[in-house]
């Protein structure tokens, strides 16, 4: 893929580790009480949104000591629009939410009614995998460790884009997703498992999984301003989400406002426990405070205990590994893990936890630094992946008190060559299409109902529309679960086809047909796009005609 920095290479590498350093420049005077920290943090802020003037808002907070001490909006709710963001504003936090729903098994684990090395079939008796012995043998801990052997975003089309599967659907479907390495051998980034965890949660606790996360964490917390499902969050009172939609790729073209409401681009009621909550950068930094006080509330109560606390921060899976710092490379880490819900590493000698969320329109940060009692986080309604970049690793720099890259400037750099490489790769992909030897067959021997074990039907069929000039005919593909993935099938380049869908904010896809006796019988699906989000999974649909 290109240099792009997309959610793929945000969760697949392993986020901040994979980050390189850039250039050294004069070191700051570091940050020593609070209100030069939050003075820091404002002004950095203040300077990435001009490096990226298209970006409409962000959310930023930062918590030191169990005290917050910076929690601010920038930009505007919608580009063009004079609503400006505050720290009240909510934003998607995407696969954030994973560390809220890591706390909430930890609470049933401090109350005995589950154990984090027990086997999911023991809460869900029945529960199977496509490979019969890891569903045997995957435990609560496997699934919120993405170690469990499945590919990168393996079963994502179950609920991305918005999907019309339930909760329970999606759950019975992993039971087809293929499973492409070994068990607890490496890392791949999966929300799946995190759904099979909220499944486990729901049967144990007996409640829905967004009323224990309201009930048992967000009441608890505060967090009044949060909501545990982005159809639960008010248009008026959100960031909403923007993007590149092109031409000639997803990601590129002008900055355009991409929904009238979260939930119109983001519905994850079916994965809410891989990604579901709306949040502020207010309430967030009350989260923020419960993490690095490991469990205690405000009041001395626990939400979860000690124990659970060091669980939830203790590797599972090495995510990647390095020989560690250079001077050109000081923040690189010698070995970067996945626990439970979040991501730990050493970062310039230090431990950190993190994570990042991306939904369409929308990335997001969380930074924790435990031996500082330190952290923060970044919410943003854009796509600006290398604005999000230079946020989390100049924040956390500043929080350290070691600001010597230009983390701006790096992010300028690496985004303008991402982008060059997109171009480039575009126009090749219209050349061969243009050059492509056509189908070996007439275009409605193509048509039919193609079936995948895990995502369902795929149909095609023979579509005219318009008329004179206007009229076109040829093939019509549909997900018939995503209302969104549905357009012409164009022919590509022999038994290769591209779709086009008209909704621009999603990702097309190559069909190539293979031919038995005489017509189309099987077909393998695959993104155009070399920036193609991970989510869009459709390398792992294996098609066959009904």
């Amino acid at each position: 893929m290109s240099l792009r920095l997309s959610r793929r290479t945000l969760f697949a590498s392993g986020g901040a580790a994979a980050l390189a350093a850039g250039p050294v420049f004069a070191q700051n005077t570091p940050a020593n009480d609070d209100a030069s920290l939050a003075a820091a943090v404002d002004a950095y802020v203040a300077r990435c949104m001009a490096a990226w003037p298209d970006q409409p808002a962000l959310g930023v907070a930062v918590v030191k000591d169990g005290a917050t001490v910076l929690s601010r909006g920038y930009g505007v709710k919608v580009q063009g629009k004079p609503a400006r963001a505050d720290e009240h504003t909510l934003f998607a936090i995407a696969s954030n939410t994973k560390n809220v729903t890591a706390a909430a098994l930890a609470i049933l684990v401090d109350e005995g009614k589950v154990k984090w090395d027990e086997p999911v079939r023991t809460y869900r008796p029945g529960f199977t995998l496509s490979d019969p012995y890891i569903g045997e043998h995957i435990t609560v801990r496997d699934t919120l460790s993405h170690r469990a052997g499945f590919g990168l975003g393996a079963g994502d089309l179950l609920f991305w884009p918005n999907s019309d599967r339930t909760r329970a659907e999606v759950l019975a479907q992993a039971a087809f997703v293929p499973i492409e390495d070994g068990f607890r051998s490496r890392y791949h980034y999966c929300n799946l498992m995190f759904v099979v965890a909220g499944a486990v949660l729901e049967a144990v606790s007996g409640m829905s999984w967004e009323a224990f996360i309201q009930t048992r964490i967000l009441d608890k917390v505060g967090m009044t301003e949060t909501v545990p499902l982005a159809r639960l969050a008010d248009a008026s009172k959100s960031a909403l989400p923007h993007g590149r939609v092109g031409p000639p790729l997803r990601y590129q073209g002008a900055m355009t406002p991409i929904a009238k409401s979260i939930v119109e681009v983001w519905n994850w009621d079916s994965a809410a426990a891989a990604g579901g909550i709306c949040t502020t950068p207010t309430d967030w930094a009350k989260w923020i405070a419960v993490r690095l006080n490991d469990g205690k509330l405000p009041d001395g109560t626990r939400l979860y205990s000690e124990d659970a606390a060091r669980e939830m921060y203790r590797p599972n899976i090495i995510v990647g590994s390095s020989a560690g710092p250079t001077a050109e490379l000081p923040n690189r880490s010698i070995a970067s893990t996945y626990a439970m819900g979040l991501q730990v590493q050493d970062y310039r000698g230090e431990r950190i936890a993190s994570h990042g969320g991306g939904s369409p329109g929308g990335i997001s940060a969380t930074v924790l630094i435990p031996g500082r009692k330190t952290g923060f986080s970044v919410f943003s309604n854009a796509e600006e992946s290398f604005l999000l970049r230079a946020l989390r690793s100049g924040i956390t720099d500043i929080c350290m008190g070691k600001v010597d890259v230009d983390w701006i400037a790096d992010s300028k750099k690496l985004e303008a060559e991402g982008n060059a490489k997109s171009i480039a790769a575009a126009a090749e992909i219209d050349a061969k299409q243009a050059a492509g030897a056509p189908p070996s067959m007439p275009l409605e021997s193509y048509a039919g109902t193609w079936r995948d074990p895990w995502y369902g039907d795929i149909v095609i069929a023979p579509k005219t529309e318009g008329r004179g000039r206007n009229r076109k005919s040829g093939l019509w593909l549909s997900f018939t679960h995503t209302p969104a993935l549905q357009g012409w099938l164009e022919p590509y380049d022999g038994e290769t086809f591209r779709t086009r869908f008209p909704d621009k904010r999603e990702e097309d896809a190559f069909v190539t047909f293979s031919i038995l006796t005489a017509k189309p019988a099987t077909a393998t699906v695959k993104g155009v796009s070399p920036d193609i989000d991970f989510s869009y999974d459709y390398q792992d649909l294996r098609l066959t005609r009904v």
